[in-house]
């Protein structure tokens, strides 16, 4: 069929952001239940972590899905969390500060955006929007949280950075499972062709 688009970029941007997802739900459950973890090893497996998910966001962000929600601000993202993957595995001094700042301020950017995948997801007339919102709220506020760290122990923080994790994890998957759309035989213009908001006369 003429002009039909592949949806093998979509499918594996789905798989690997589920995958990813759920990753970052059992790290951040390791982190609260085990918060003596060296830092070198949550460094370590935090550094790989982003370089992988930021290859997966750029791989949704050029896949196009048919809502054009999930992946719509993973270029920048992307890009961003390849440097801080590849700056963490190599500049491992001072980690546990910089690794709470990073994720700190990433976190809470990303909670931003996802309100914002939510409100156009509310729009698109997908039923639990709701649930990305609540998601969106309850990560920014443990996003600025990590950035302030109350209480100054590095148990504490170490949990308190496990619920961040957590919490990024959670966003990420609801976000992905319900504005992630694969249509077979989606032809590349159906989008442009269907729906303009405010398209008048």
């Amino acid at each position: 069929m003429k002009n039909v688009r592949s949806v093998l970029p979509m499918q594996t941007a789905k798989t690997g952001y589920i995958i990813l997802s759920f990753v970052l739900c059992l790290f951040g459950i390791f982190l609260i239940c085990r918060p003596d973890v060296s830092t070198a090893v949550i460094g370590s497996f935090a550094g790989i972590l982003l370089i992988v998910f930021g290859i997966f966001k750029l791989i949704g962000y050029f896949s196009k899905d048919l809502y054009r929600l999930a992946f719509q601000f993973d270029l920048a993202f992307g890009i961003l969390m390849l440097v801080l993957g590849i700056v963490i595995l190599t500049k491992p001094e001072n980690l546990l500060h910089f690794l709470c700042i990073v994720t700190g301020l990433y976190v809470t950017a990303d909670g931003l955006m996802k309100l914002q995948t939510a409100h156009d997801a509310h729009r698109f007339g997908i039923g639990k929007w709701w649930a990305i919102l609540a998601a969106a709220i309850l990560t920014c506020i443990l996003g600025v949280a990590l950035l302030l760290r109350p209480g100054a122990s590095t148990a504490l923080i170490m949990r308190l950075f496990g619920c961040v994790v957590l919490a990024e994890g959670i966003l990420n998957l609801l976000t992905v499972l319900m504005t992630v759309k694969i249509v077979r035989n989606q032809r590349p213009e159906i989008i442009d062709a269907t729906y303009t908001e405010g398209n008048e006369p």
